[in-house]
């Protein structure tokens, strides 16, 4: 796989990555921080410049992610059902998305982005139908995809060649934070049904 990723970023170069890191963030399953890694290994043997990758690859993660605020301030809670519809893990990782903007707001789309970028898709959707102000969730993201888009870059770049062993271990990392994710909002639907129910027959 890191030789196809490769081959994509060689091929496509900044723009390439760019648009990855765009569609990323609008759930299009692309492998953009695996691409982000090539592309820093690529900057250290001279094929890239470093400065336009790194700004190209932010300002795509970040028109991404105002796509999908500005799709769930339109569309709000119709989108994020039509989106959880034939899938039961599917709606447990929205309503953990939602639960986490609830709580955290701004704070909470700040660590979507890079700490748990797994729901990062889906926090941007559940901020713009939660009616979250653009400034605070414009801020937060910012911040967020700079060290998303800074840490994967410059990792590449500096461990450019052991890029193969550092792509298998950022593939097991990102793997295991879906697994937790994925398994954390489970168990937070699972107890709302539970506890749905419990209302009902009181």
């Amino acid at each position: 796989m890191t030789d196809s990723i490769f081959a994509a970023v060689t091929a496509y170069g900044v723009w390439g990555v760019m648009i990855s890191s765009f569609l990323s963030c609008l759930l299009i399953p692309i492998p953009t921080s695996l691409m982000m890694l090539a592309a820093g290994a690529l900057a250290a043997s001279g094929d890239i410049d470093i400065a336009p990758l790194i700004i190209a690859t932010f300002a795509g993660a970040v028109m991404g992610d105002q796509a999908g605020f500005f799709i769930g301030r339109t569309g709000g809670a119709r989108v994020l059902a039509r989106l959880g519809a034939r899938s039961p893990a599917r709606r447990a990782v929205i309503a953990r998305a939602e639960a986490l903007v609830a709580r955290r707001g701004g704070v909470g789309v700040f660590f979507s982005t890079w700490a748990v970028a797994p729901l990062g898709p889906y926090v941007n959707i559940a901020s713009g139908a939660a009616r979250l102000p653009w400034a605070r969730f414009t801020v937060a993201d910012i911040l967020g995809e700079f060290i998303w888009v800074n840490a994967y870059v410059w990792t590449g770049y500096a461990f450019a060649n052991n890029i193969s062993e550092v792509s298998t271990l950022m593939s097991d990392v990102i793997g295991l934070l879906v697994a937790t994710v994925v398994a954390a909002a489970a168990l937070f639907w699972a107890k709302g049904v539970l506890k749905a129910q419990k209302i009902k027959r009181q």
